[in-house]
């Protein structure tokens, strides 16, 4: 037999997450019990198919198999089928009782250590999948192994049970960070410089990003940007077309004293082009970019244009091509809030991130006293003027959707953005920076990364 040569043609489709739902069963069961299991596997891998996204919006593969493990060689099938459509992430939802050794453990040993499993069961004495399901996080626990546990509850009757909200909720929550840790795997994040302001949040921590999410952190030095700046090696006409954009949209809102603040401005979205190319090229899915003390602000050098547009422009759903995928993208080069923002994005369904910095806890008190010397009344009532509120102010550049409502039209989100000159004593280097004012009323999610040298062990609350 002859080697096979491989084409150098890629199906960018093996790289994604692929969910794999299966059930064991044991094989004294009944027909109807058996039929029953196999219509809780399409019921799973439907709710599944339906809800769990990409950043890019386009859904993420479900699978199933209709064969019950009952044992060792249907365990070895499933596996065969599973792999052969590239299976990274596996659901199993019993509703009967099985061995363990026979059946999920048989099927774990053709997937890596890491494999994210999730068991999901009602919790009926009749129908004892709840059972097997504490059985074999038992079993597999014995060797190190750990599984997601999700006991919720569907009908013990009916050939057609459905699982109830709050079962499928916890599943689709479980799902979208299985399908961010795996989506992550062997993918990079580019940062264009050093730590950022030498604090201890933006270091890059490498060997332990590497080692708990499978994410390679690629350093580009500055020279390269500014050199590529230089040379103009972007195409020229794209950038007449996104500088038309920014015009059309915001003209009267651009502070340009002169001609140049104008070069600057069209270098800024120079930038844009420039390191979006990049990314592309790397196949990254984050970045960021360190401003002060290094590209726009050390005078030993020769400052350049803030970065804050660029910044905004890879974090938004959209640019002067029209809609796009988020890409996360640090102000300061701050790593652990680009893995933060990364992942929120992910787990979210590709919603844009909004980075801020923590600037002041406004106690009650204090916002009753400031009520008064501003002559505003209160009522008493809301949750902020009885517990306080926080002060988050962005210190980079946040995405565009964040200027108004979700579902808002781009013509109306450009209308409530304004880009002043920087401030010339933080960046000599000048350029525009990007504000606007959050409307009151959106919702979000705060959250936060850190690393602990001491536990060798990443955090993240939100």
């Amino acid at each position: 037999m002859r080697a096979e040569k491989l084409s150098r043609e890629i199906r960018r489709s093996t790289d994604k997450p692929v969910i794999g739902v299966f059930a064991t069963c044991d094989p004294r069961i009944d027909t109807d019990s058996r039929i029953r299991a196999a219509n809780i596997i399409k019921m799973t891998a439907d709710i599944l198919a339906a809800e769990i996204k990409m950043p890019d919006g386009q859904a993420a593969p479900v699978v199933y198999s209709d064969i019950l493990i009952d044992g060792e060689n249907q365990a070895d099938l499933v596996a065969q089928q599973f792999k052969q459509r590239g299976v990274n992430i596996l659901v199993g939802v019993p509703d009967t009782w099985a061995f363990p050794q026979l059946t999920v453990i048989s099927l774990l040993s053709h997937f890596p250590k890491d494999i994210p499993i999730n068991f999901t069961c009602g919790n009926s004495g009749p129908k004892p999948g709840v059972v097997f399901t504490h059985a074999i996080s038992g079993a597999i626990s014995q060797y190190g192994g750990l599984i997601h546990i999700n006991v919720g509850n569907w009908p013990d009757s009916g050939q057609y049970p459905v699982m109830s909200e709050k079962t499928k909720t916890a599943l689709i929550d479980w799902a979208y960070a299985a399908v961010t840790y795996q989506g992550l795997k062997g993918r990079r994040v580019i940062i264009f410089g050093h730590d950022s302001m030498g604090m201890e949040t933006a270091l890059p921590h490498v060997l332990a990003t590497r080692n708990a999410f499978g994410l390679e952190i690629t350093r580009l030095d500055m020279k390269l940007l500014a050199d590529m700046l230089q040379k103009k090696a972007y195409n020229q006409k794209e950038l007449m077309d996104l500088r038309k954009w920014l015009d059309d949209h915001t003209k009267d809102r651009i502070e340009l004293p002169g001609a140049a603040d104008r070069l600057r401005l069209d270098q800024s979205l120079a930038m844009y082009l420039i390191v979006r190319d990049l990314l592309k090229e790397l196949r990254a899915v984050g970045g960021g970019f360190m401003s002060q003390l290094e590209w726009g602000s050390d005078k030993r050098g020769i400052p350049l244009p803030v970065a804050d547009i660029m910044e905004s422009l890879f974090n938004s759903t959209f640019d002067h091509l029209g809609k796009k995928t988020v890409i996360p993208f640090a102000t300061e080069a701050d790593m652990q809030a680009l893995l933060t923002m990364l992942f929120m994005t992910y787990l979210s369904g590709g919603n844009p991130p909004l980075f801020m910095d923590f600037r002041k806890a406004w106690e009650a008190w204090e916002l009753q006293e400031l009520a008064k010397k501003l002559k505003i009344k209160l009522t008493g009532k809301t949750l902020w003027e009885k517990r306080g509120l926080v002060d988050g102010d962005n210190s980079g550049s946040a995405s565009f959707d964040w200027a108004a409502r979700p579902g808002t039209s781009i013509k109306e989100i450009m209308k409530k953005i304004s880009f002043p000159i920087a401030d010339p004593d933080y960046f000599p280097g000048l350029g525009n920076s990007v504000t606007f004012v959050s409307p009151g009323g959106i919702e979000g999610i705060a959250a936060r990364l850190a690393y602990s040298s001491l536990s060798g062990m990443f955090s993240l609350v939100w």
